[in-house]
């Protein structure tokens, strides 16, 4: 008796063989790509980490939960990609008192989760980019978006205290002229509905 052979729809959610590769290579660029930012971050080199963004960017660290929206209420950061050249610029000054001496930072990346290819970011609400507004997620599902997850924990030492931050991490990562940059990042800290350290550097 042979063998029936079997069509998979084309719609099927069944990895063939052949694009096994594929996915792999695409999450080696993916963790490859997170693990750059954070040793940017940790480093405190604010030019390379800016350099990691798209021309749209949109960077955003909720308050009181994570899933408000920011156009109506607090957020801790909540960035366009001008606001985010800005945020750059005061931290090159030397005059922000809260990170002058600069934090030691060390942070631990896990759980890095390539979510969907092609799948836009659930941000909830829209941010105002000066000539118009990006309206959440549908505005931003376009062909070679990455949608990822990942945790961190990081630790930061001043002269006045130790702090350990707990985060989930949300991106949205774009190619741009064949690499990988951020066209969002969304950051949960578990604590966000408490009382807060000063947040002084880049999470």
């Amino acid at each position: 008796m042979s063998e029936a052979s079997i069509d998979l729809p084309l719609n099927s959610n069944v990895q063939r063989e052949t694009d096994l590769p594929r996915a792999s290579g695409l999450r080696h660029e993916v963790e490859g790509f997170v693990y750059r930012e954070a040793y940017l971050q940790d480093r405190h080199e604010y030019d390379a980490w800016e350099a990691l963004w798209t021309e749209d960017g949109v960077y955003w660290i909720p308050a009181n939960g994570d899933e408000t929206d920011p156009e109506r209420e607090m957020s801790i950061i909540y960035d366009n990609r001008s606001r985010i050249a800005l945020r750059i610029r005061q931290l090159h000054t030397g005059r922000r008192l809260a990170q002058e001496p600069r934090s030691n930072l060390v942070r631990v990346i896990s759980n890095i989760e390539v979510v969907d290819q092609g799948a836009g970011f659930d941000q909830g609400a829209g941010v105002d980019q000066g000539a118009g507004v990006i309206e959440g997620a549908s505005a931003i599902q376009n062909a070679g978006e990455i949608q990822v997850r990942a945790n961190a924990i990081i630790f930061e030492s001043t002269a006045r205290r130790d702090t350990i931050w707990g985060t989930r991490y949300e991106y949205v990562l774009r190619r741009i002229d064949g690499a990988l940059r951020m066209a969002r990042k969304k950051v949960m800290l578990v604590n966000n509905a408490k009382a807060l350290p000063t947040l002084a550097f880049l999470i």
